[in-house]
């Protein structure tokens, strides 16, 4: 009989065990909706992609660190483990901690001590004094900086405010700006052990709470919901958010109390919202040209939110596009132009079901992670404005109300996370990256940042290790138990630096004197002891291991800083400059960036269909994978077409380019192409495209310029700038392509072929 054993990954909690010589995954068994991303591992654990020995690069090898156009197509040595170190330390040891970039964005594991970005970052700061980092993140770079400005912390509003409970039971509309995409909200920063969010939509559903999806794709919410579908041009939500606002104050219908108790700035915004600024009202005849849907439309809906329970949620997709900010800024406006901010199911909610986090519950007992010292380099850059760093040190650049210069850098360290997925442009990133002395990776994989490495160190996958996973927003911790042996001479990142620290004379600074079961014991027996002061039981780390399972308590759905600031505006006020909801931020304005106005505003975009690229591209998240992670498993494999990734269209527009449901088509722009196969369906409005994000970057002939993608990463066609001077956000969400049925011999791909 098969011994199963308890892990956790970012797409839910399992159980592991062998038969048969092959590894079986099955979900955890209160797991109301189990995530088939899971099925990416069997296959992916002995994957030929997978990186069996430390690799230099041999242009790096025979010359030394230094800039060098051969990165990203010259070949690899494999070298020993005392070697590879033995060169690393060398470099290290003589580059100053503020010309070090410590990049490792990413979702690498859902244990909280083998998390690679911890690791590397704790490495830095105790055995080099620290790094320059990156702040923000690529999924809410906008989102992340104009919050706190005109409401509060980002996480308040998406992880301690409207629960997906208060949904099912009380909401009547929920206004969904970028939709509710269940691929989204499988997926949980430190594991997930219950999706809930299909059968709280099911529930809500068949209450009578209608969804209203707002969006390019008929699918982004599931069907459970029975939502109606509002196909609005990419990035125009801001532009109907004004037009809803518009109608429901021309017609008196707006809360005038909440929005003297609650906001402040209302009288500028209002001024500009009516037109009484500017001279161009906001109405639904002004929104029909620019959104899409008709003036009509527009009105009906607005006539249907007053004196319901409308709940207006905001996607992370919004703000990942030019002016980013607005969309968020707005949705907020619309939510106090109700007056439904606070209340149980009603109100704002930023992210709702872009994470499995949101819309949850909030454990009372803390998680702990691995501690990563003290950084004592200053220097900092928005982390997707990285190629802006690389390619133009000592360049000035705004940001949040500063005016920062971009460090020079010589030695960037990844653990964990592929730029060549997250970022944009990757023409230019591949340009960036030939600009640096030194480029070190720690990999399972041989990722497209792999093999733009100078050394490249393998890993083990979390399958072959020990960890905890936990969440603050998912009440089970699971003592993840260790499932394969490692592959080839794969080692953890711990013991990779830890023997890195060693040679540097800082072992007991990393280390601390612990093995990595002596920490998971150390961060286990935090969470205990916490949950003892408390009043509930916790048995000792060893019955937890055997266990393979504790149960977290959680606090009461309470509604978090916007139920208790509605309910005591004096006595609970917000985090802001007056302890309101600002409407009109006097912060903001002060800047003086024209890209991000002291209110919301509706921007129009640079980035527009014209004749060389009459299309919008739809780069949104996988259903398969996380991101880039194990595109080389089954699940993902499964899904693709001829190997390529799949790009969706509306029937209408393949037929003027003669493209038929499984065509090979090229897609293209002044930046880059790629290649993908079609699939013709409605769902998809028309002038639209949908490629997802993470197929891996793979060059037809690296050594060009501008080389063709041939498995269809979206990333070779989208914009590398920022949302605007606030945020310096990515605008990675949406670009403007052409698109033609590929008629040449058909390259193959070798993205998972690891390099001669």
């Amino acid at each position: 009989m098969t011994a199963f054993r308890p892990h956790s990954s970012h797409w839910g909690v399992f159980e592991g065990g062998w038969q048969d010589g092959r590894l079986v995954v099955r979900p955890h068994a209160g797991d109301p909706d189990p995530n088939r991303i899971l099925q990416n591992f069997p296959d992916a654990l002995r994957h030929e992609a997978r990186i069996a020995r430390p690799t230099v690069r041999r242009g790096w090898l025979e010359r030394g660190p230094g800039p060098d156009a051969q990165r990203g197509c010259d070949e690899f040595v494999a070298v020993s483990w005392d070697r590879a170190l033995g060169l690393l330390a060398e470099v290290l040891a003589r580059t100053p901690a503020e010309r070090i970039f410590g990049g490792s964005y990413g979702w690498s594991s859902a244990g909280r001590f083998h998390h690679a970005q911890s690791q590397v970052h704790r490495f830095l700061n105790t055995a080099l004094g620290g790094y320059v980092r990156s702040v923000n993140s690529y999924s809410a770079g906008a989102s992340g900086i104009i919050l706190p400005h005109v409401v509060g912390p980002m996480e308040s509003l998406s992880r301690r405010n409207v629960t997906w409970e208060a949904v099912a039971a009380q909401s009547e509309v929920v206004l969904a700006f970028g939709g509710l995409a269940l691929k989204n909200s499988m997926v949980a920063g430190g594991g997930i052990s219950q999706h809930i969010e299909r059968d709280s939509m099911r529930a809500a559903a068949e209450r009578g709470c209608e969804f209203l999806l707002v969006g390019p794709l008929r699918d982004d919410c599931p069907a459970e919901a029975r939502a109606e579908w509002l196909p609005i041009t990419p990035n125009t939500d801001t532009a109907l958010m004004l037009a809803l606002m518009h109608a429901i104050v021309a017609a008196g219908r707006h809360d005038r109390g909440f929005l003297e108790r609650c906001t402040t700035g209302w009288p500028e915004f209002e001024a500009y919202l009516m037109g009484r600024s500017d001279g161009q009202p906001k109405d639904a005849a002004w929104a029909a040209p620019i959104t899409g849907l008709s003036a009509e439309r527009i009105a009906a809906l607005a006539a249907r939110l007053p004196g319901r329970r409308v709940l207006v949620a905001v996607a992370h997709s919004l703000q990942r596009a030019e002016h980013g900010e607005q969309p968020v800024w707005a949705g907020l406006a619309l939510a106090c132009v109700l007056g439904q901010v606070g209340l149980p199911g009603g109100g704002y909610h930023y992210a709702l079901g872009a994470l499995g986090h949101t819309g949850r519950r909030n454990n009372l007992v803390s998680t702990a992670a691995l501690p990563q010292g003290r950084n004592r380099v200053g220097a900092h850059i928005p982390v997707a404005r990285i190629s802006d760093m690389l390619l133009h040190p000592g360049e000035a650049y705004d940001y949040n109300g500063q005016r920062l210069t971009y460090p020079e850098i010589d030695l960037v360290y990844w653990a964990g996370g592929n730029p060549f997925h997250h970022h944009q442009d990757l023409n230019r990133l591949r340009e960036a990256f030939r600009r640096i002395g030194t480029l070190v990776v720690h990999e399972q994989a041989w990722t497209a940042t792999a093999r733009h490495a100078d050394i490249v160190l393998p890993v083990t996958m979390t399958l072959e290790r020990e960890d905890i996973g936990s969440s603050q927003t998912d009440p089970l911790m699971v003592a993840m138990h260790r499932l394969a042996e490692p592959f080839g001479e794969a080692r953890d990142d711990y013991a990779i630096f830890a023997d890195l620290a060693a040679r540097l004379g800082k072992e007991a600074e990393f280390t601390e004197g612990r093995s990595a079961r002596e920490w998971l014991q150390n961060l286990y027996d935090r969470t205990a002891e916490d949950m003892r002061e408390k009043g509930f039981e916790a048995p000792d780390f060893e019955a937890f291991w055997r266990a393979g399972y504790l149960e977290l308590p959680q606090a009461p759905d309470d509604g978090g800083m916007l139920r208790a600031f509605r309910d005591d505006p004096a006595g609970a006020p917000l985090p802001t400059p007056s302890g309101r909801i600002e409407l009109f931020s006097g912060t903001i304005a002060g800047f003086g960036y024209d890209d991000c106005p002291g209110h919301p505003a509706w921007l129009a975009p640079r980035d527009v269909p014209d004749a060389a690229s009459p299309l919008r591209l739809v780069a949104n998240q996988p259903a398969t994978r996380l991101h880039s992670q194990l595109d080389f498993g089954g699940h993902s494999q499964e899904t693709k077409r001829r190997g390529r990734e799949v790009m969706r269209m509306h029937p209408a527009d393949a037929a003027t380019r003669g493209i038929a449901d499984g065509d090979i088509v090229r897609l293209f722009n002044a930046r880059g192409a790629c290649l993908a196969a079609a699939e013709l369906t409605d769902a998809v409005m028309p002038g639209v495209v949908n490629l997802p994000t993470g197929a891996w970057y793979d060059p037809e002939d690296p050594a060009e310029d501008k080389p063709l993608c041939v498995h269809g990463n979206p990333n070779v066609l989208t914009r590398d700038v920022g949302t605007s001077r606030l945020a310096q956000g990515c605008t990675g969400q949406l670009a403007t392509v052409q698109v033609e049925r590929f008629t040449g011999n058909l390259p193959p791909v070798k993205a998972f072929t690891p390099p001669g």
